[in-house]
């Protein structure tokens, strides 16, 4: 049997899965440090909490090989302790007990002050905003709400996030001046639906207002919007978006399909005939905003004409930005009752497909921005490239526009003026004017 190392406890927290998974490990670091403990993330440490993630089966597979890579590290004597928390967690706990013993304990997506516990550490209810961002410096992921009251047919998130609760609008400002102060010049606005916002909290769907609130907030030059729902759209979001310089021209929208028999059953309470309307109110109050959207393909009972509306639809609409998954069949979820009847390589025949047709119209888009000028912020260096991103565009899913290191120095985190000279499918390359 070995012995537990006597050297001092650092705490690795290793983050899988989305955005708001990244918050959430953000803010456990955050409590860990205010109890003096040495954490890190995603390096070397004794005890190891994993924070997974449980969306759809590609996740899960990857949640799960990590949990049994850091047990294999524990049968051999690197790690001392391994925790599991998050989204995996939540939703599979009794499962997982079972089946992979060895984990020291699991906890669910709201047992942090449990979590804590079990690390030696306690909640603390005032630290208000305090976390350890893990993103570069010049921007960070704000949560203005958890859960989700949505009836979505194929999403398993009400089941692991629970029911949506607003943030009150005075603690979202006192963690944006916190952010602020430690040099964030971008804030991400993330949910499972800010489109809701504030309809638990004050009786109306408020996110015009947070938005007016978080523009005041000094340091902060970028507000984004992630993860907006199509039903009820707030559209005096659209005025403050027209008004406030701050405000990203960018919105991420999910809507997953169009043809009206697919939309039916996944629950979405609209039609093509509605978004599509929605989506040209959004172009004529906002002529220059760039729209991220993402799509299901797959989902039971599609059949090639359903496909082929979309896709039509997808050249129509030539949105800016788009993600397109095959439909995974989540137990528990309304979808799972129906027949899971698409072949997953037609599934994956489709994606590609429609990812092949919004690479041309990106590279189309992206022919029309040679010559013009763009404010960018620079993320990071990589290569012989300073790598930027304009406002339209998103971490980690969007364009980048590289700059030449070899002609111009830039630091991480400031903002330049750049004329574009060249551009790919989905890279821009600039000189700094």
């Amino acid at each position: 049997m070995r012995t537990k190392s006597l050297k001092k406890n650092k705490i690795n927290v290793v983050t899988l899965g989305c955005s708001k998974n990244v918050y959430d490990s953000e803010v456990l670091m955050g409590q860990l440090k205010a109890n003096n403990k040495d954490v890190v993330h995603e390096e070397e440490g004794n005890i190891v909490v994993i924070n997974t993630c449980g969306f759809i089966n590609n996740a899960k597979e990857e949640s799960v090989n990590t949990i049994l890579e850091y047990l294999q590290k524990k049968e051999e004597g690197d790690v001392d302790k391994v925790f599991v928390t998050g989204c995996l967690s939540e939703r599979y706990k009794p499962d997982l007990e079972k089946e992979i013993p060895d984990v020291d304990q699991y906890f669910g997506t709201t047992e942090l002050p449990n979590l804590l516990k079990a690390l030696g550490a306690d909640y603390k209810h005032e630290l208000i905003g305090e976390r350890l961002t893990t993103t570069p410096k010049n921007y960070a992921y704000l949560k203005i709400a958890e859960g989700c009251d949505r009836p979505c047919s194929f999403c398993a998130i009400p089941l692991m996030r629970g029911k949506h609760k607003s943030t009150p609008i005075e603690e979202i400002v006192i963690e944006a001046e916190k952010l602020a102060a430690n040099g964030v010049k971008e804030l991400i606005l993330i949910a499972q639906d800010l489109t809701y916002y504030g309809l638990d909290l004050y009786k109306k769907r408020n996110l015009a207002e947070l938005l007016e609130a978080l523009v005041k907030v000094d340091g902060i030059e970028w507000i984004r919007l992630h993860y907006a729902f199509p039903t009820g759209f707030p559209m005096d979001v659209l005025d403050v978006m027209n008004r406030e310089p701050k405000i990203c021209n960018y919105l991420d929208i999910p809507l997953q399909h169009i043809s009206d028999s697919i939309l039916k059953s996944m629950r979405r309470g609209t039609t093509q005939e509605k978004t599509t309307k929605l989506l040209k109110e959004f172009r004529a109050k906002v002529p220059n905003m760039t729209i991220r959207t993402t799509l299901i393909v797959g989902y039971p009972g599609e059949t090639e004409e359903d496909y082929q509306k979309l896709k039509d639809w997808i050249i129509d609409m030539r949105f800016e930005r788009l993600g397109c998954f095959t439909y995974s069949h989540e137990e528990n979820t309304h979808a799972y009752n129906l027949e899971d009847d698409v072949p997953q390589e037609v599934k994956q025949e489709r994606a590609n497909e429609i990812m092949e047709i919004q690479s041309q119209i990106s590279w189309e888009l992206n022919q029309e921005k040679i010559g013009q000028d763009f404010k960018v912020v620079i993320d990071r260096k990589e290569g012989d490239y300073f790598v930027g991103r304009t406002e339209f565009d998103s971490p980690d899913v969007d364009n980048e526009v590289l700059i030449d290191a070899a002609k111009t120095y830039l630091k991480t985190g400031e903002f330049a003026i750049v004329k574009i000279t060249d551009a790919a499918d989905f890279d821009l390359y600039a000189e700094v004017v």
